[in-house]
Protein backbone atom coordinates (compact mmCIF):
# COMPACT_ATOMS: atom_id res chain seq x y z
CA UNK A 1 0.00 0.00 0.00
CA UNK A 2 2.57 1.98 0.41
CA UNK A 3 4.18 1.89 -2.75
CA UNK A 4 0.98 2.26 -4.24
CA UNK A 5 1.01 5.64 -2.54
CA UNK A 6 4.44 6.67 -3.52
CA UNK A 7 3.18 6.16 -6.97
CA UNK A 8 0.15 8.02 -7.12
CA UNK A 9 1.94 11.13 -5.66
CA UNK A 10 5.28 10.49 -8.23
CA UNK A 11 2.23 10.31 -10.98
CA UNK A 12 1.31 13.70 -9.47
CA UNK A 13 -2.30 15.31 -11.00
CA UNK A 14 -2.47 13.66 -14.44
CA UNK A 15 -6.37 14.99 -15.83
CA UNK A 16 -6.08 17.85 -17.90
CA UNK A 17 -6.70 21.24 -15.47
CA UNK A 18 -8.41 22.80 -17.82
CA UNK A 19 -10.56 21.17 -20.09
CA UNK A 20 -12.03 24.65 -21.89
CA UNK A 21 -8.67 26.38 -22.49
CA UNK A 22 -6.98 22.82 -24.02
CA UNK A 23 -5.36 22.94 -27.13
CA UNK A 24 -4.94 20.26 -29.63
CA UNK A 25 -2.04 20.18 -32.01
CA UNK A 26 -1.85 22.29 -35.47
CA UNK A 27 -2.50 18.80 -37.20
CA UNK A 28 -6.04 18.17 -36.35
CA UNK A 29 -8.45 18.97 -38.21
CA UNK A 30 -11.09 20.81 -36.51
CA UNK A 31 -13.02 23.70 -37.66
CA UNK A 32 -12.81 24.19 -41.42
CA UNK A 33 -12.40 27.87 -42.96
CA UNK A 34 -13.57 28.60 -46.27
CA UNK A 35 -12.69 31.51 -48.70
CA UNK A 36 -13.58 30.94 -51.99
CA UNK A 37 -11.78 33.99 -53.58
CA UNK A 38 -8.22 31.42 -53.22
CA UNK A 39 -9.47 29.07 -55.80
CA UNK A 40 -9.88 29.99 -59.24
CA UNK A 41 -10.61 26.34 -60.65
CA UNK A 42 -13.53 24.49 -61.01
CA UNK A 43 -15.63 24.20 -57.25
CA UNK A 44 -16.88 20.86 -58.82
CA UNK A 45 -13.55 19.12 -58.97
CA UNK A 46 -13.57 20.21 -55.23
CA UNK A 47 -17.28 18.76 -54.78
CA UNK A 48 -16.38 15.84 -56.25
CA UNK A 49 -13.94 14.69 -54.61
CA UNK A 50 -15.55 14.60 -51.24
CA UNK A 51 -16.11 11.22 -50.25
CA UNK A 52 -19.22 11.49 -48.55
CA UNK A 53 -20.91 14.58 -50.61
CA UNK A 54 -20.65 17.58 -47.65
CA UNK A 55 -19.96 19.65 -50.01
CA UNK A 56 -21.86 21.94 -52.21
CA UNK A 57 -21.40 25.55 -54.05
CA UNK A 58 -23.52 28.48 -54.78
CA UNK A 59 -21.70 29.45 -51.81
CA UNK A 60 -19.10 27.03 -50.95
CA UNK A 61 -20.24 25.20 -47.99
CA UNK A 62 -18.65 21.99 -46.30
CA UNK A 63 -21.65 19.91 -43.64
CA UNK A 64 -20.17 19.01 -40.74
CA UNK A 65 -22.17 16.34 -39.99
CA UNK A 66 -21.49 14.36 -43.30
CA UNK A 67 -17.85 15.82 -43.55
CA UNK A 68 -15.48 12.58 -42.05
CA UNK A 69 -12.33 15.55 -41.76
CA UNK A 70 -10.20 13.19 -44.49
CA UNK A 71 -8.57 16.36 -45.76
CA UNK A 72 -8.95 15.69 -49.82
CA UNK A 73 -10.82 18.78 -50.12
CA UNK A 74 -8.12 20.72 -48.20
CA UNK A 75 -5.60 19.14 -50.91
CA UNK A 76 -7.55 20.16 -54.13
CA UNK A 77 -8.37 23.45 -52.98
CA UNK A 78 -5.08 24.91 -52.06
CA UNK A 79 -5.75 27.53 -49.49
CA UNK A 80 -9.36 28.06 -50.35
CA UNK A 81 -10.58 25.60 -47.99
CA UNK A 82 -8.60 25.20 -44.88
CA UNK A 83 -9.36 22.94 -41.31
CA UNK A 84 -8.13 24.76 -38.67
CA UNK A 85 -7.44 23.11 -35.19
CA UNK A 86 -10.76 24.26 -33.15
CA UNK A 87 -12.13 21.32 -32.03
CA UNK A 88 -15.37 22.76 -30.43
CA UNK A 89 -17.54 22.18 -32.77
CA UNK A 90 -20.63 20.10 -31.14
CA UNK A 91 -23.88 21.86 -32.07
CA UNK A 92 -27.39 21.93 -30.76
CA UNK A 93 -29.22 22.21 -34.08
CA UNK A 94 -28.71 20.73 -37.04
CA UNK A 95 -28.91 23.29 -39.86
CA UNK A 96 -25.31 25.19 -37.89
CA UNK A 97 -23.59 22.21 -39.10
CA UNK A 98 -23.59 23.63 -42.28
CA UNK A 99 -19.99 26.01 -42.68
CA UNK A 100 -19.70 28.93 -45.70
CA UNK A 101 -17.59 30.55 -47.26
CA UNK A 102 -16.73 33.38 -45.04
CA UNK A 103 -18.21 31.70 -41.67
CA UNK A 104 -15.90 32.44 -38.93
CA UNK A 105 -15.19 30.35 -36.08
CA UNK A 106 -16.25 32.52 -33.25
CA UNK A 107 -19.71 33.44 -34.90
CA UNK A 108 -20.24 29.58 -35.20
CA UNK A 109 -18.93 29.24 -31.31
CA UNK A 110 -21.89 31.96 -30.41
CA UNK A 111 -24.66 30.10 -32.12
CA UNK A 112 -23.73 26.14 -31.87
CA UNK A 113 -24.94 25.24 -28.26
CA UNK A 114 -27.78 27.03 -26.73
CA UNK A 115 -27.84 26.02 -23.12
CA UNK A 116 -31.66 25.56 -22.36
CA UNK A 117 -32.27 26.56 -17.85
CA UNK A 118 -34.60 23.23 -17.80
CA UNK A 119 -31.31 21.89 -19.27
CA UNK A 120 -29.40 22.38 -17.11
CA UNK A 121 -31.68 22.52 -14.06
CA UNK A 122 -32.09 18.63 -14.71
CA UNK A 123 -29.14 18.09 -16.05
CA UNK A 124 -26.30 20.64 -14.72
CA UNK A 125 -25.19 18.35 -11.93
CA UNK A 126 -25.50 14.99 -13.09
CA UNK A 127 -25.71 13.59 -16.61
CA UNK A 128 -25.87 9.57 -16.80
CA UNK A 129 -25.64 8.65 -20.74
CA UNK A 130 -26.21 4.73 -21.73
CA UNK A 131 -23.89 4.57 -25.50
CA UNK A 132 -25.28 2.38 -27.97
CA UNK A 133 -23.24 1.51 -31.00
CA UNK A 134 -25.25 1.18 -34.16
CA UNK A 135 -22.86 -0.45 -36.52
CA UNK A 136 -19.95 1.90 -35.87
CA UNK A 137 -16.36 1.13 -36.58
CA UNK A 138 -15.45 1.41 -32.86
CA UNK A 139 -13.25 4.76 -33.91
CA UNK A 140 -16.08 6.82 -31.83
CA UNK A 141 -16.59 4.24 -29.09
CA UNK A 142 -13.05 4.16 -28.55
CA UNK A 143 -13.06 8.29 -28.12
CA UNK A 144 -16.22 7.90 -25.81
CA UNK A 145 -13.89 5.33 -24.14
CA UNK A 146 -11.12 7.83 -23.73
CA UNK A 147 -13.32 10.29 -22.42
CA UNK A 148 -13.44 8.33 -18.63
CA UNK A 149 -9.57 8.14 -18.76
CA UNK A 150 -7.31 9.73 -16.36
CA UNK A 151 -6.04 12.36 -19.36
CA UNK A 152 -9.71 13.47 -19.70
CA UNK A 153 -11.89 12.60 -16.39
CA UNK A 154 -15.24 13.25 -17.62
CA UNK A 155 -16.55 12.10 -14.37
CA UNK A 156 -15.52 15.16 -12.59
CA UNK A 157 -17.82 16.80 -14.29
CA UNK A 158 -20.87 14.73 -13.22
CA UNK A 159 -21.44 13.08 -16.75
CA UNK A 160 -20.64 9.24 -16.47
CA UNK A 161 -21.58 6.28 -18.99
CA UNK A 162 -24.01 3.82 -17.39
CA UNK A 163 -24.56 0.52 -18.05
CA UNK A 164 -28.21 0.29 -18.20
CA UNK A 165 -30.61 2.35 -20.19
CA UNK A 166 -32.77 2.24 -16.94
CA UNK A 167 -30.35 4.35 -15.46
CA UNK A 168 -29.81 6.86 -17.80
CA UNK A 169 -30.72 10.46 -18.63
CA UNK A 170 -29.81 9.96 -22.67
CA UNK A 171 -28.74 8.07 -25.39
CA UNK A 172 -25.23 8.64 -27.14
CA UNK A 173 -25.89 6.60 -30.63
CA UNK A 174 -22.82 6.27 -32.78
CA UNK A 175 -22.27 4.59 -35.94
CA UNK A 176 -24.80 4.81 -39.12
CA UNK A 177 -27.58 3.10 -37.32
CA UNK A 178 -27.21 -0.48 -39.08
CA UNK A 179 -30.54 -2.50 -39.95
CA UNK A 180 -29.77 -5.58 -37.42
CA UNK A 181 -29.28 -2.53 -34.66
CA UNK A 182 -32.46 -0.61 -35.03
CA UNK A 183 -34.15 -2.71 -33.14
CA UNK A 184 -32.29 -2.70 -30.16
CA UNK A 185 -31.25 0.88 -30.75
CA UNK A 186 -35.05 1.85 -30.06
CA UNK A 187 -35.27 -0.81 -26.81
CA UNK A 188 -32.51 1.77 -25.26
CA UNK A 189 -34.08 4.67 -26.20
CA UNK A 190 -37.95 3.58 -25.11
CA UNK A 191 -36.05 1.89 -21.46
CA UNK A 192 -35.16 5.69 -20.96
CA UNK A 193 -37.04 7.54 -18.67
CA UNK A 194 -38.44 10.88 -19.78
CA UNK A 195 -37.17 13.41 -20.03
CA UNK A 196 -34.42 12.26 -21.85
CA UNK A 197 -31.88 13.25 -24.65
CA UNK A 198 -30.06 12.07 -27.84
CA UNK A 199 -26.86 12.78 -28.77
CA UNK A 200 -25.53 11.75 -31.96
CA UNK A 201 -21.87 11.23 -32.22
CA UNK A 202 -19.72 11.28 -35.28
CA UNK A 203 -20.45 11.58 -38.90
CA UNK A 204 -21.91 8.05 -39.14
CA UNK A 205 -24.51 8.68 -36.70
CA UNK A 206 -25.42 12.30 -37.54
CA UNK A 207 -25.63 11.73 -41.63
CA UNK A 208 -25.10 7.68 -42.43
CA UNK A 209 -21.74 9.08 -42.96
CA UNK A 210 -19.80 7.19 -45.76
CA UNK A 211 -22.89 4.68 -45.26
CA UNK A 212 -25.72 7.06 -46.01
CA UNK A 213 -26.85 5.40 -49.27
CA UNK A 214 -26.55 2.41 -48.24
CA UNK A 215 -29.33 -0.49 -47.92
CA UNK A 216 -28.71 -1.66 -44.68
CA UNK A 217 -29.46 1.25 -42.63
CA UNK A 218 -32.55 2.04 -40.43
CA UNK A 219 -32.45 5.60 -39.52
CA UNK A 220 -35.97 5.71 -38.30
CA UNK A 221 -35.34 6.74 -34.95
CA UNK A 222 -33.56 9.78 -35.78
CA UNK A 223 -36.76 10.83 -37.96
CA UNK A 224 -39.27 9.67 -35.04
CA UNK A 225 -37.43 12.12 -32.47
CA UNK A 226 -35.79 14.70 -31.80
CA UNK A 227 -31.48 14.58 -31.67
CA UNK A 228 -31.04 17.09 -28.95
CA UNK A 229 -27.16 17.58 -29.82
CA UNK A 230 -25.03 16.50 -32.50
CA UNK A 231 -21.13 16.70 -32.30
CA UNK A 232 -19.10 15.68 -35.29
CA UNK A 233 -16.20 14.16 -36.60
CA UNK A 234 -14.66 10.52 -37.41
CA UNK A 235 -14.10 10.41 -34.54
CA UNK A 236 -14.81 13.23 -32.69
CA UNK A 237 -11.76 13.95 -30.11
CA UNK A 238 -12.44 13.21 -26.53
CA UNK A 239 -11.95 17.25 -26.06
CA UNK A 240 -14.80 17.79 -28.54
CA UNK A 241 -16.97 15.52 -26.74
CA UNK A 242 -16.56 16.86 -23.10
CA UNK A 243 -17.00 20.20 -24.53
CA UNK A 244 -19.92 19.77 -26.31
CA UNK A 245 -21.68 18.11 -23.05
CA UNK A 246 -20.60 20.86 -20.49
CA UNK A 247 -21.73 23.43 -23.47
CA UNK A 248 -25.22 21.99 -23.05
CA UNK A 249 -25.67 21.07 -19.79
CA UNK A 250 -24.83 24.99 -19.20
CA UNK A 251 -21.76 23.82 -17.08
CA UNK A 252 -19.29 26.78 -17.06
Amino acid sequence: MLDLLKLRIRHGYQAIPDIRSAQLMGTHRGFPVIDESEYEGDWQKVIDVCPTNAITKNPVSIDLGKCIFCGECEEVSGKAIRFTNEHRVGCSERNHLVVSSGDGFGDFLNEAIAARREIHRLFGRSLKLRQVSAGGCNGCEMELNACSNVNFDMGRFGIDFVASPRHADGVVITGPIARNMAPALMDAYKSISDPKIVIAVGACAISGGVFAQSDELNRGLLDETAVHLYIPGCPPHPLTLINALLDFIGRK
